[in-house]
């Protein structure tokens, strides 16, 4: 037996809300499947693993009239959004702990009572700030790079048809 949501429960289940949902409905990106004989949206599990290939298509920079058209041609595939997400992650995380390692140097500095000096300050905030720099730009080649291999991975399963 099929298992349907309502749209109020989509959007407990995603922290989105009903009205972005129904938006989404209303520009054909995202419709449900079902609806009752009283027009209430009942959502599938296909429908949902659809939503979360929206959301990650979002997350990753793209628009929504991008996501509409990769997801129309039934060629985009969700484990290369995971995949790209992941490598997503990693970035984030490599930056991260950069600035980790710095902050913490100067706190064992701080709690062995030396003296800090301006020197050591300013190289926290220039890695403060590469951080953040780094973060956008790295954010902005992840995204050139996910579009690219979207791109690929489109051409090729293009040529299978």
């Amino acid at each position: 037996m099929k298992q349907y949501w309502k749209i109020g429960e989509i959007a407990k289940l995603t922290g989105l809300t009903i009205r972005t949902l129904r938006f989404y409905d209303q520009i054909a990106l995202f419709s449900p499947s079902e609806q009752t004989d009283s027009g209430h949206r009942l959502y599938t599990e296909s429908d949902i693993s659809r939503l979360h290939q929206i959301l990650s298509l979002k997350e990753l920079g793209l628009a929504l009239e991008e996501i509409k058209s990769l997801l129309a041609q039934n060629q985009c595939s969700p484990i290369e959004i995971v995949s790209i997400q992941i490598e997503r992650l990693k970035e984030k995380i490599k930056i991260q702990q950069k600035l980790l390692e710095e902050l913490e140097h100067v706190s064992s500095l701080m709690h062995m009572k030396e003296a800090l000096t301006v020197d050591d300050f300013t190289k926290v905030l220039a890695m403060m700030k590469k951080s953040h720099d780094k973060f956008f730009y790295e954010r902005q080649m992840i995204a050139e790079r996910s579009l690219d291999r979207l791109g690929d991975f489109l051409a090729e399963h293009h040529d299978e048809r």
